[in-house]
């Protein structure tokens, strides 16, 4: 079963700052309605669809190497990057590492597709990554 974490309207609102000095808010409140729903669901159908026996596999291409992992759980923040709705999850490995991986999600036709799945976090360490032209 997957676990939602409820932020507070205070938690939603928070900004974080990237070393490149972006700021992007953790939930834009816009997302709302049928909308989040569906794109909510589009992730959790990619990490079902792709999770075989309890394991969702992640490759990373810092570390060179496949990450095996479990879901703890999904996050309801949702925000909008270069093209993309953007919503995160949190893993961990069968070594307590702990991966948060942002999944970037499209509209396709009346509907939301999840198309790929990219490490935000591991083990606490912000990672960069570029979504915008």
């Amino acid at each position: 079963m997957i676990k939602r974490v409820k932020y507070s309207v205070a938690n939603s609102m928070v900004v974080a700052a990237l070393a490149s000095g972006t700021v992007f808010a953790v939930d834009d409140p816009s997302i709302k309605g049928e909308m989040r729903s569906n794109i909510q669901s589009a992730m959790s159908e990619m990490i079902e669809r792709n999770t075989v026996n309890s394991v969702y596999n992640v490759y990373d291409p810092i570390e060179g190497r496949l990450h095996r992992l479990t879901l703890v759980k999904l996050h309801d923040g949702i925000v909008k990057k270069g093209g993309y709705y953007v919503s995160c999850a949190d893993f961990k490995s069968a070594k307590a590492e702990m991966l948060d991986l942002d999944f970037l999600v499209v509209q396709k036709g009346d509907g939301f597709i999840a198309t790929q799945a990219v490490i935000h976090k591991a083990d606490g360490e912000k990672r960069k990554y570029h979504l915008e032209d």
